[in-house]
Parts: C-alpha cells; sequence; structure tokens
C-alpha cells in the first residue's frame, strides 16, 4: 500500500530516479527529467495525500512498487 509521506521525501525518491529540480512556483517544487517531456509538479504538503501523490507516480513514468523501492 502506498503511503501518505512529506513532500521532500516524495522529491528526494523522484530524484533517485533522474527528476531535477526546475522551479518552485508558489507552493508546489516543479521537476523535470532531461530527455523526457512534461513536468512533475509536487505540491509542497505534509503529508502529499496518496491520490495526488499516485498521480505523479503515473506522470513520471513509475510502478508504485519502482516509487517505494526509491524510497
Amino acid at each position: 500500500m502506498l503511503p501518505s509521506l512529506p513532500w521532500r521525501d516524495v522529491v528526494r525518491a523522484f530524484g533517485k530516479a533522474g527528476w531535477q529540480h526546475d522551479s518552485t512556483r508558489s507552493s508546489h517544487y516543479i521537476m523535470t527529467r532531461p530527455g523526457q517531456p512534461g513536468l512533475l509538479s509536487i505540491p509542497m504538503h505534509n503529508p502529499v495525500k496518496r491520490g495526488t501523490l499516485r498521480k505523479l507516480i503515473r506522470e513520471a513514468g513509475l510502478t508504485v512498487q519502482q516509487f517505494i523501492d526509491l524510497l
């Protein structure tokens, strides 16, 4: 089962998957991945809700298990 996580843990896990900080807009941490179109907009909330986290994982092209292994 996917846990609710603090936004910093989410950013750290996506960083391990090759995503990099691009900018910070309002209360969102924006990440991009070189060679991959699109971006991830991670809300700086504690915790990031499970549904939002699931959507971010899907947008990053990962499975839930791959993401959990990055934690």
